[in-house]
């Protein structure tokens, strides 16, 4: 493919930063992939899996040169990023994001970005329950949506090139603004998330049942709430303190059709079980028919976390 970027800085190397490498280096997209993370750990084992170039001991220092800019940390700390790097961007240059909250992530951003400097926050909806540089693979955004949610007056080309780039990584892109973006995801990960938790913590406090017990009879329901609760805990933490309202509002629709169900069962109104039932089996094939899961077993996530697509020469 045609390379898109010269240089591409990452700042935050984890599952998203690392895969988003992997695909750019496979495929020829970016001349040179630099990072910058936090702890020392992560630089190290960035440089020891050899998807980055060079990597820095601070933000400043990564995107100097840079064309793209991207902001794969958890969405609290997206200010103070924003504030260390904006003096240091080259004019022209694009900043984007991948936190899946979009109005707080340009409150936080938007006023260090100096002028010609392009910032077009943005989503990929790709992701597994694991996080750390050793967790990305090539192939995480193969057909899944990646959201961008450009501000007025943003530079067409710079928008356009972004979306090529997301696009050659396999990814399908859409466009919407910040706050129906932040509704949106709050009924489809925010709340599910909230709810995986709550329904570990659950069988947690639940002293009848015992961890034993808990762990060998796990039926698919409850391993399925245990893999999205095993999500990296910072991450949900500045989720819901930054999407409050709109996972507040679907939550609180979450609750009336819980009580619901509550009282068809006790009133046992089969009816209304069955009913609710099959229209919402009919939204999760409609799911599967859109290429956004598999019916298998383990939704074939199995195959790429067993197997993580590497780029040549790698190990």
């Amino acid at each position: 493919m045609t390379m898109i970027y010269q240089k591409v800085a990452l700042i935050g190397l984890g599952l998203i930063a690392s895969s988003m490498a992997y695909a750019m280096r496979q495929r020829g997209l970016a001349g040179t992939v630099v990072g910058h993370a936090k702890s020392s750990e992560t630089r190290d084992a960035a440089m020891e899996l050899g998807f980055c170039d060079a990597v820095y001991d601070t933000a400043a220092e990564a995107v100097q040169g840079a064309d793209l800019v991207v902001l794969a940390v958890p969405i609290g700390a997206m200010e103070s990023i924003a504030a260390q790097i904006g003096p240091h961007l080259k004019p022209g240059a694009t900043v984007t994001d991948v936190g899946s909250v979009k109005q707080a992530v340009i409150d936080a951003v938007a006023p260090h970005m100096p002028q010609g400097v392009q910032f077009i926050p943005g989503h990929p909806l790709a992701g597994t329950e694991h996080s750390g540089p050793r967790s990305g693979f090539a192939t995480l955004f193969e057909n899944r949506w990646w959201l961008l949610t450009p501000a007025e007056g943003v530079d067409p080309d710079a928008l356009a090139r972004l979306r090529r780039l997301c696009e050659a990584m396999g990814a399908n892109v859409d466009e919407m603004d910040a706050p129906h973006h932040d509704l949106v995801l709050a009924v489809t990960s925010h709340t599910p998330h909230l709810i995986a938790y709550t329904m570990v913590g659950v069988a947690d406090d639940l002293r009848r049942v015992t961890d034993s017990e808990v762990i060998k009879y796990s039926a698919a329901g409850f391993r399925d709430f245990t893999r999205i609760a095993a999500s990296d805990p910072t991450m949900w933490r500045d989720v819901f303190l930054t999407n409050k309202d709109a996972t507040l509002e679907i939550l609180g629709r979450f609750t009336e059709e819980l009580f619901a169900l509550q009282r068809a069962i006790r009133k046992g109104d089969g009816a209304h079980l069955h009913a609710y039932f099959t229209r919402t089996r009919a939204i999760r094939r409609s799911i599967i028919q859109a290429g956004q899961d598999t019916d298998a077993p383990d939704f074939g996530r199995g195959a790429n976390l067993s197997a993580p697509a590497k780029p040549a020469g790698e190990p």
